[in-house]
């Protein structure tokens, strides 16, 4: 508001601009009356960066985690193509449990043994740190307290502009086919609880509007996530049991599960 009136009181001036000349500042040449009033109307980088701060609650540290776009502790099943952008890993359990091929795979196919993939990185050091970084993850998001509303459309969502914020639900929550709009700027968070399912309906969208990331969207979900065939999801998925993609659907985010991933010809990229 401050600067938005200091803008109003320069426009008042320039539009004065003669008249003052005449009066007060006659000697001042017109260039350089044009660049003290530029001075004084333009606020700095340093006050429009400060004009809005990042709304929502501060965002979940991922650490390791957070270099897989798709991270499962009992495997990833595939029905082909799948294309994903990004690392793909599991751990504990083996190499043989990725289904993916490595032509389906823009990034590394991290495995903890000598099975899997051709194209593998056995490193089960780096996994076992990514998992432990993934359930803390998750006990970081479901930890969190005072939330900005609870039971928010007793677990429909459908249709819904949401705003940064921490939402709980003590049940499921699903998102119909009219989509649900995450609304806010580049910096502003948005975290989910999510005490059940996750269901994702058939061609729902999840919009981003006013500059807002995927990478600042969290959704902890203690039971299953379903993304039906050809949604359009968008956020970290960070899930205690499956995360299940059907035919067609795509993700810009993270799929974190503390169980399997199950792809059907998908599109996946890291945000």
């Amino acid at each position: 508001m401050i600067i938005t009136q200091a803008h109003s009181n320069c426009n008042r001036d320039t539009a004065r601009l003669p008249r003052i000349r005449a009066r007060t500042i006659y000697s001042l040449s017109g260039a350089l009356t044009a660049a003290l009033l530029g001075l004084l109307c333009s606020p700095s980088a340093g006050m429009a960066a400060k004009s809005r701060s990042a709304q929502g609650p501060a965002p979940v540290a991922l650490n390791s985690a957070g270099n897989f776009v798709i991270l499962s502790k009992s495997g990833i099943s595939n029905v082909p193509p799948s294309a994903i952008v990004g690392n793909v890993g599991t751990s504990p359990i083996t190499g043989a449990a990725i289904g993916l091929t490595c032509s389906e795979v823009g990034g590394k196919v991290y495995t903890v043994n000598a099975a899997g993939p051709a194209c593998r990185v056995v490193d089960p050091i780096l996994l076992t740190k990514a998992v432990l970084d993934m359930e803390k993850a998750y006990t970081d998001a479901a930890g969190r307290k005072l939330p900005n509303a609870t039971e928010l459309g007793a677990g429909n969502i459908g249709g819904m502009t949401i705003i940064p914020g921490l939402y709980k639900w003590g049940t499921g929550v699903a998102i119909p086919s009219n989509g649900v709009t995450l609304s806010g700027g580049s910096n502003d968070v948005w975290i989910f609880q999510i005490a059940q399912n996750l269901i994702v309906s058939n061609a729902a969208v999840i919009t981003l509007t006013g500059g807002a990331q995927a990478k600042n969207i969290f959704w902890q979900v203690a039971g299953q996530t379903t993304l039906g065939t050809t949604a359009d999801f968008k956020g970290i998925i960070l899930c205690k049991t499956l995360i299940a993609m059907n035919t067609g659907a795509s993700l810009e985010g993270r799929a974190l599960a503390q169980t399997a991933v199950t792809l059907q010809v998908n599109d996946i990229k890291a945000p």
